[in-house]
């Protein structure tokens, strides 16, 4: 019996403890991510309140294959990232997103 009990044991530390640490790091995050959504939706869509189309003089058919436009109330520079988050090159030059206001905890 000793034996026995002594796997389990050396089994639940071995296992169990990294296990555990990995689902809180995972809860964290996902509290993380939860809140930085959140406060995505809050950021205004452009500097003067004007939608980045209409900033930039885009053509009606460049509007038509916009993604922005089909999600007027997210800043464009979050439509456009990638899917790994990475924003597009184009964006950080672009006078809409360099006009923006920066995030402020509150």
């Amino acid at each position: 019996m000793d034996v026995v009990t002594t796997v389990l044991v050396g089994l639940l530390l071995r296992l169990g403890i990294p296990i555990a640490v990995t689902a809180a790091v995972l809860g964290i995050l996902y509290l993380l991510d939860k809140r930085w959504q959140k406060q995505a939706l809050t950021l205004p869509v452009a500097p003067s309140g004007t939608p980045c189309w209409e900033v930039k003089g885009c053509t009606e058919e460049a509007k038509k294959n916009c993604p922005a436009v089909a999600q007027p109330k997210i800043p464009c520079w979050y439509v456009f990232r990638t899917q790994d988050g990475v924003m597009k090159e184009a964006c950080l030059e672009c006078r809409v997103f360099r006009r923006a206001p920066v995030p402020v905890k509150v």
